[in-house]
């Protein structure tokens, strides 16, 4: 079961955006980002699709920071049988993505 929320947030990229298609040639892309924060740092997965997910691939890189603008959904999964832990995992499906700080070699 999953939580989800709409949500704006400025998030820097940690490794180089993936792409992939699907099924009717729908593009998709996925790479970790971090959400600053006061106390500590999150790490999430994003997610992105159709068009978008081209130009996110094609314009942003590593270390780019992004205004970006989704829905944040939260999974909850058992890590093993016998100790029960439960581990959080945050995915943040973005519907529109805007250039906030860009580092130098993005801007070839």
């Amino acid at each position: 079961m999953s939580d989800t929320n709409h949500i704006g947030a400025i998030v820097k990229i940690l490794e180089s955006p993936k792409i992939k298609t699907i099924q009717n040639k729908i593009s998709v892309t996925t790479f970790r980002a971090q959400l600053p924060q006061l106390r500590d740092t999150r790490v999430v997965d994003i997610v992105v699709w159709g068009n978008l997910a081209n130009d996110v691939v094609k314009y942003y890189k590593v270390n780019d920071y992004l205004l970006v603008e989704g829905y944040l959904s939260l999974s909850k999964s058992i890590q093993s049988q016998s100790n029960r832990k439960i581990l959080k995992r945050a995915r943040f499906t973005i519907f529109k993505a805007y250039p906030f700080l860009l580092s130098s070699n993005s801007l070839n």
